[in-house]
């Protein structure tokens, strides 16, 4: 039995009511139309149909449609229908969210509408439509954003459009800064919660032309037509604002830069596959360039991007083949007191497979990211331990450092593999020094500590490499229970001439063994710089140039051991 309409039609809507009725059987969309004056809507029936409500025209449309909307997004179009009747200006409202059908069940809804004014500037009727994104193979199940399928669609026919006006555009891509952390550090329903949020607040500001797209992962994507560079980085930078402050969500706060990648075609690709391929690369270059920023495709960056990309494949068949094309130098660290050698730390070298020795800035962050370093980091120890062994008959007391990074600390084996090794090679626990070179944040300082105490009890030392630089800073210091501090060469560089320099590493040192840990003064280079580190700032241990470069285990031996280490 049909349900009786719970309104009747405005003069306002009465006068709309002609084109509302043509335009209703031209789409599958539901389709609204409300007198703001009188706070009754009309709506197309296929609204009726699905979400039963009781008729076409109503009063309060609210009064029905807010109940069937999902909890956690009721809260936002609520906002939004407050800030539409306040409105005394031309306004967008653009929201995704969940509603109840007459099944029961939740939908997506993709709602963008627009207000009318008169002629004096009063808000006069708010019109619009709403497209159900229930279907998979068109919307995004945690956004409700059109998804990955119909991104291709819709590049396709940009070009299509492109063919038929010879206007071209641009395609931007976009994704959220260490992402991973917020998954890490809560869990992935608060993952899900940012990513919704994302959605909601860079829908919120783009113009009405542009349709955001969800992608894998944390990406998003706009397509723009006509688009110039400086349109694409104003709109850049208005995601960039709009997500610039601290969000906090359910009583978590999480925060998330974004870094984008932009291809404008034609002139970088006239076909979908290419267009994304070369948007991607971008993206990555500018995640790889230090994060929060857009970087606009061109060919030459992209040539570097494929070389890295080569490069990883490299770096996974040398560990593949046992680390081959691996080898570790070692820089000799001295007593500040007495530049007796002490120790040394053992540093990563590679040589590709065409005979190329490849700087650790290029391919250490490939082993990072790939998690490759996790069995060269046991390839690095293994090599150093065996290494020790045979240099602690000279020195009896000789250290070796070796570079610890974040994902190897959570390898939930590298404790019994170092322990191992300590046993196979029959070298004494301090002997052994694990230093953490960190190029992110921590995620969880209680973990870190836990997995570092284990190895403090054996009497393996830890040190903060790299202080004062990076995330290594004093907070790093107050969270991570360690042995040793490195003072970063940047400090010790201008130390001579910068009396700020001077007083800082002083008062570090000074603070340092006041609770208790040692310090590496790092890149050493000058006699005055040394006698300063030693009669003033009373440092303990000394490494740069002055006493020593990295070198071959061979060399090492002829310089620092006399040569006696094979004997």
């Amino acid at each position: 039995m049909q349900k009786n309409n719970r309104a009747s039609l405005s003069p306002l809507l009465r006068r709309y009511k002609f084109f509302f009725d043509l335009m209703k059987r031209t789409t599958d969309a539901y389709l609204f139309c409300a007198d703001m004056q009188t706070n009754t809507v009309m709506v197309s029936p296929n609204l009726v149909q699905d979400f039963d409500l009781p008729g076409e025209v109503l009063y309060d449309f609210d009064q029905y449609w807010g109940p069937m909307i999902h909890p956690e997004e009721r809260g936002p179009y609520m906002a939004s229908m407050r800030a539409i009747m306040k409105s005394r200006n031309v306004y967008e409202h653009f929201l995704e969210y969940r509603v109840k059908n007459r099944k029961g069940e939740y939908v997506w809804i993709r709602c963008r509408g627009r207000v009318g004014l008169d002629r004096e500037g009063v808000p006069i009727v708010f019109v619009g439509m709403m497209m159900r994104m229930a279907q998979r193979n068109q919307a995004d199940e945690v956004t409700g954003l059109l998804n990955k399928y119909q991104f291709e669609h819709g590049v396709k026919m940009a070009l299509a459009g492109y063919r038929a006006t010879e206007e071209g555009g641009a395609i931007l891509l976009f994704g959220l800064d260490n992402f991973k952390i917020v998954n890490e550090t809560y869990n992935r329903l608060v993952g899900d919660q940012v990513l919704r949020h994302v959605a909601h607040t860079v829908g919120s500001i783009l113009p009405s032309m542009l349709t955001l797209y969800k992608l894998d992962g944390d990406v998003f994507a706009l397509i723009y037509p006509g688009a110039s560079e400086e349109d694409v980085q104003d709109i850049f930078t208005g995601i960039q604002r709009s997500l610039a402050q601290p969000q906090i969500l359910d009583g978590h706060t999480y925060f998330c830069t974004v870094s984008g990648g932009t291809v404008f075609y034609p002139a970088n690709g006239k076909d979908y596959l290419v267009l994304h391929k070369h948007a991607e690369a971008a993206m990555d270059i500018a995640k790889r360039d230090g994060k929060n920023r857009n970087c606009i495709f061109s060919k030459e960056q992209y040539n570097r991007w494929v070389r890295s990309i080569s490069m990883r494949d490299n770096l996974r068949e040398s560990v593949e083949n046992g680390c081959t094309g691996f080898s570790l130098f070692f820089q000799p660290q001295v007593s500040a007191e007495d530049q007796c050698l002490i120790g040394a730390e053992a540093l990563l070298r590679w040589k590709s497979p065409k005979g190329r020795m490849v700087a650790p800035m290029e391919f250490i962050p490939i082993l990072e990211e790939t998690r490759l370093i996790i069995p060269v980091g046991r390839w690095i120890v293994e090599e150093a331990l065996r290494v020790c062994k045979k240099w602690r008959r000279i020195v009896p007391n000789f250290k070796v450092s070796v570079n610890l990074s974040y994902e190897q600390v959570k390898d939930a084996s590298f404790k019994d593999f170092v322990n191992d090794c300590i046993d196979r090679y029959d070298v004494s626990p301090e002997a052994l020094v694990l230093e953490l070179t960190e190029s992110k944040i921590i995620a969880d300082w209680n973990f870190v500590n836990r997995e570092f105490n284990h190895f403090r009890k054996k009497g393996i030392s830890i040190a903060m490499d790299d202080f004062g630089t990076g995330y290594s800073s004093l907070a790093t210091l107050k969270n991570l229970s360690c042995d040793i501090v490195k003072i970063d060469r940047e400090f010790v560089k201008n130390i001579l001439e910068n009396d700020f320099d001077r007083r800082l590493v002083k008062y570090t040192v000074e603070l340092c063994h006041s609770i208790g840990i040692r310090t590496c003064i790092e890149g050493v280079e000058e006699e005055e710089v040394y006698k300063l580190l030693r009669q003033e700032c009373n440092a303990d241990t000394i490494q740069g140039y002055l006493f020593g470069r990295p070198e071959s285990v061979e060399n090492f031996e002829e310089k620092f051991l006399d040569g006696k280490a094979g004997e």
